[in-house]
């Protein structure tokens, strides 16, 4: 079903809106919001009715409402004072007067992935381009679903070392695990030419993997192979299916590398499952920011290091827990005041132990831009891109709102989104913080509220969104996100804030402050 108004298509089956043509970005509580809107435009939509059908009936604040329905607003140009589309009724609900149009479309499939990228469908790169799909585990135990996911990502981190493939980040090609998928839609979500996927089989002492490469454009098989090894071998079967892919690809890669270079393993299998485990761990706090994974996976890198202590790729990781524990202000591991000063030794014992290991690099480079070394910070950033043309990591965006180049900051986070169609909303914060610093804040709006939309729990998206709702004047959304913010955070002060405190130039530091106090947050 497709619901055209105005200059606007928003289209069910395809999870996409769409002015004259063009996709317009919008997360998905919002796009199911402003769908049940117009599925339900004949009449008025309590608040309990929104919660019931967005939110399956969980409670949610009316702050968090609020953000959805001007997400929602915003997405289709209904900002001004009067809202020719999207009406509130005070205390009793909402409701779209605008005229609709109804067109039928395909019915979906049964066994149809639900998952949509925050864009719409993207175009195929000038270059050849892969997705590696989670190896299926097919063990029947769930529990060792961080073995198959580990073995996945590390050839993922080996096809990405090739400068003339694009490789969709880890984070993305995960969104179809455990999903029915259709390849050839796979690949236009991703944007890629091939897709790989397959399955692993962990049997007392052997591992099974089996391989095939997939033409998302047309469908066909394009190579297929299986691996049965012995389970201390199995860094070589990693080995030999990047290499055997690689060959598979280089008849379109006009000059193919010769060489590349291996991220260090472990000596000792063991450390290796240790370092699996804090891995899948740290994934699932990147996306619950909460504070018992991130400590979970801190106590999993260090059982790795006691057996394994000069394994580069664990020592990367732990900094930067440690940079995490600072930002948070937890303290449970360590004194709070002493975590950068750990997120550093850890960064560089990474960088030391394997010198061209893009982990290492980006991890010293984190924790120096918050040690205000500005400079040293980009240039670690820079030469772990040299090592890797493929590096996606959103944190280099940031870097560069904080040494105030918010402009390239917005080219960086953009490429990163093109290689991680399904990004952290980590890359939306530091987008909207981007468009902050150039005075752009309706730009800057559209991002923070699909950031905080996506991370409820992150306290730094409501207070920069606190801020640019400041800046626009909007003052009632500013000091509704402020509450919520200190809700979180109730120790915040303007003199806390994370960015005051690192960025480069004085100017960028009282913008943000400028914001923070128009939004009634204390000094």
């Amino acid at each position: 079903m497709r619901y055209l108004f105005e200059d606007y298509a928003l289209d069910v089956d395809r999870r996409e809106l769409r002015r004259r043509g063009d996709a317009v970005r919008l997360e998905p509580q919002a796009f199911d919001l402003l769908e049940h809107l117009i599925r339900n435009r004949e009449r008025l939509v309590s608040r309990d009715d929104l919660i019931a059908a967005i939110w399956s009936g969980r409670i949610i604040s009316d702050s968090a409402m609020t953000t959805r329905i001007n997400a929602a607003r915003n997405a289709v140009g209904d900002t001004g004072k009067a809202k020719r589309l999207i009406k509130t009724v005070p205390r009793k609900g909402i409701r779209f007067v605008g005229t609709v149009r109804e067109e039928p479309g395909r019915s979906p499939k049964s066994d149809d992935v639900t998952l949509q990228p925050w864009t719409s469908y993207l175009s195929l790169p000038d270059k050849p381009s892969i997705a590696v799909l989670a190896l299926t585990n097919m063990t029947g135990d769930a529990s060792q679903d961080y073995f198959s996911d580990g073995i996945t990502e590390d050839i993922i981190t080996e096809l990405s070392r090739f400068s003339e493939l694009l490789v969709i980040a880890r984070n993305s090609s995960f969104q179809y695990r455990g999903k029915s998928i259709d390849v050839r839609r796979v690949g236009r979500e991703l944007g890629v030419r091939y897709v790989l996927e397959g399955s692993i089989r962990r049997a007392g002492d052997r591992v099974r993997i089996s391989a095939q490469l997939v033409d998302a454009v047309t469908g066909a098989h394009r190579w297929a192979e299986r691996y049965d090894r012995k389970l201390e071998d199995v860094f070589a079967v990693q080995d030999e299916v990047t290499r055997t892919i690689v060959s598979v690809l280089a008849v379109h890669v006009n000059k193919a590398e010769t060489e590349r270079v291996l991220a260090t393993v472990p000596a000792n299998w063991q450390a290796y499952e240790h370092y699996l485990r804090a891995a899948d761990t740290l994934v699932s706090y990147h996306s619950s920011l909460n504070k018992a994974d991130l400590l979970e996976g801190r106590r999993g890198l260090n059982r790795v290091l006691s057996i394994d202590p000069d394994w580069a790729r664990a020592h990367a990781a732990l900094a930067r827990t440690y940079v995490s524990l600072w930002a948070h202000r937890w303290d449970d591991d360590c004194p709070w005041s002493e975590a950068l000063d750990r997120a550093h030794q850890s960064a560089r014992d990474a960088v030391r132990l394997a010198p061209n290991l893009p982990a290492g690099h980006v991890a010293l480079g984190f924790a120096l831009i918050w040690m205000r070394q500005h400079e040293a910070a980009i240039a670690e950033f820079e030469h772990a891109a040299v090592l890797n043309p493929n590096l996606t990591d959103f944190v280099f965006g940031w870097t560069l709102v904080v040494t105030g180049e918010p402009a390239r900051a917005i080219q960086i986070l953009e490429a990163h989104m093109r290689l991680d169609p399904f990004y952290m909303p980590f890359a939306l914060w530091w987008l909207g913080a981007a468009y902050y610093m150039l005075g752009s804040y309706a730009d800057a709006v559209t991002s923070l509220q699909a950031a905080v939309s996506r991370a409820p729990n992150l306290a730094l998206g409501h207070h920069w969104l606190a801020a640019t709702y400041a800046q626009l004047g909007r003052l009632d959304e500013a000091r509704a996100e402020t509450a919520e913010g200190l809700r979180i955070q109730p120790w915040f002060t303007i003199s806390q804030m994370p960015f005051t405190k690192a960025c480069k130039r004085p100017e960028d530091g009282a913008r943000l402050r400028d914001g923070l106090c128009k939004a009634g947050y204390p000094e």
